[in-house]
């Protein structure tokens, strides 16, 4: 009976076998010369630092830096601990790689693109881009942790960095920009954990030198380690969707380096295979072009939004309309009285995960258009303190919050490019005042400048590190490209 069963699986496993040969043999007949997929691959393995413009330099440097900045600020939260304190119960027979604000501690890399991830959203102070994601937070870490993790000697230079690092941007954008329903604030899973991971895969494919086959399979890997469900923003766990990004797209890259094949067509819509075209309905994709013809980098058109205060960006429009109609009242009535006002019209997009009226966490709190608009009324600015259990519980506040109405214009879509933020004050004595934004300062169309973002930085560094250390990280980050071991900036974090 044994000899029997093995006779039936020996033949079950040849068969599987031939079966496999012909389906193999079906798509490689099929296919077309160039794919989607292939394309992205050419891309990754040939881009070179000579095909980054000045200005996609000066905004991925920019980048580099805020994110470090919110990283570095995010090491200080609760989130970010508890997500630590798991990566070091786990067992690490490689720790090599540095951690946010944590001198001395290191982890195995993967560990560490983890933690970092965390890190940089925990506090949802990282950058946005358009279509919405936030693109650093899912590469830079992983990248940070490979760069240590290569031997000496194989080191890559600041100018390799930065190329990777563009890479891993350049891919999230171009796959968002093949959906129309991606360039909307999100409903059904959170950005970030789809592309970002497999921004971080195509990034760490770069710097590792992947060849192209590699790194088609890394973005095939990274596809079906991908997404993350809204119902988990606005709690601890929406930090985890970038922590987890940066660590599983580092990881398909290194599946794909020790010879882990995946589908040759992930990023291609073939009807009846779902691919990447899973994640959004209305997915077109097209091939992306070699920079040697004529490839011109997305962060080059479309510019990045740098967030003054860490919040979701959408608090930003209501923030600023409030704090303009809260110049008006004390214009006219010399000092801010709550007890003028009947109630409060907040006039805003539908979007059902930042309309909260009544936070009970910080993480609600920061996705909350109610909350972020009456605190800018209140105490006149809204920044890290505003998210403390003692601020959000206050009574004075409670009583604004209590004064809210939400109203949707048809006018106001729930997109990072179109939308805008009206506050409107209805007083007891029947005036009414308005305040409105188009675009906030720190949006791409009206970017933070030099000055406003290493403010910025230097606020955020300062949790943990002291001013020299602070310079240094700027002079390094600012002068990526002269450095000859790309590994000296994380090390210096």
């Amino acid at each position: 009976m044994v000899y029997l069963t093995l006779q039936k699986a020996q033949k079950f496993l040849a068969a599987s076998q031939q079966a496999r040969k012909t389906a193999v043999h079906v798509l490689e007949k099929s296919a077309p010369k160039e794919t989607v997929t292939s394309s992205f691959a050419s891309f990754i393995h040939g881009v070179r630092p000579e095909h980054l413009s000045t200005v996609v330099r000066h905004r991925s440097k920019r980048m580099i830096l805020d994110s470090i900045g919110v990283g570095l600020v995010g090491s200080t939260t609760r989130v970010f601990n508890i997500a630590l304190q798991y990566c070091q119960e786990l067992y690490s027979s490689n720790p090599i790689s540095s951690v946010y604000g944590r001198k001395g501690l290191k982890l195995s890399p993967t560990l560490a693109a983890f933690a970092n991830g965390v890190a940089a959203h925990s506090m949802d102070f990282d950058d946005t881009w358009h279509p919405a994601t936030h693109p650093s937070g899912a590469v830079l870490p992983a990248l940070l942790s490979a760069s240590q993790m290569l031997p000496a000697g194989s080191k890559p230079s600041g100018a390799d960095f930065l190329v990777a690092f563009n890479v891993g941007i350049e891919v999230q954008g171009r796959l968002m920009h093949f959906s129309n329903e991606a360039h909307n604030i999100p409903k059904r899973f959170h950005p970030p954990s789809v592309v970002g991971t497999m921004g971080s895969a195509a990034a760490t494919a770069k710097l590792l030198s992947l060849n192209e086959s590699q790194c088609a399979h890394a973005l095939a890997i990274a596809a079906s380690l991908a997404g993350a469900p809204m119902a988990n923003a606005a709690t601890q766990v929406k930090p985890l969707h970038i922590g987890n990004a940066a660590c599983l797209g580092f990881q398909a890259a290194l599946l794909a380096a020790r010879g882990m094949e995946a589908s040759p067509f992930i990023l291609d819509d073939i009807p009846g295979c779902a691919g990447f075209n899973v994640f959004y309905g209305d997915y077109q994709p097209k091939p992306l072009a070699l920079p040697a013809n004529n490839h011109k980098f997305l962060l080059e058109k479309q510019d990045i939004a740098f967030k003054r205060f860490p919040a979701h960006l959408g608090m930003h429009w209501v923030v600023d309309a409030a704090l303009s109609v809260r110049n008006m009242f004390v214009n006219y009535y010399h000092s801010f009285s709550p007890s003028l006002i009947r109630a409060i019209v907040l006039r805003i997009p539908v979007s059902k995960y930042i309309n909260r009226p009544f936070p009970e966490s910080e993480h609600e709190a920061r996705h909350s258009f109610q909350f972020n608009a009456c605190t800018a009324l209140l105490d006149g600015e809204v920044g890290i303190s505003s998210y403390t259990d003692s601020s959000i519980h206050r009574h004075e506040l409670m009583e604004l919050l209590a004064k809210v109405v939400v109203e949707h214009p048809e006018d106001n879509v729930a997109n990072f490019d179109k939308m805008y933020g009206e506050v409107a004050l209805i007083l007891e004595n029947g005036d009414v005042l308005t305040g409105r934004c188009d675009t906030f300062y720190g949006h791409w169309r009206k970017p933070l400048s030099r000055e406003s973002l290493l403010k910025k930085f230097r606020s955020n560094a300062s949790y943990v590190f002291p001013e020299n250390q602070v310079n240094t990280i700027i002079t390094t980050v600012e002068n990526m490209e002269d450095l000859p071991d790309s590994s000296q900036l994380a090390s210096s974090l």
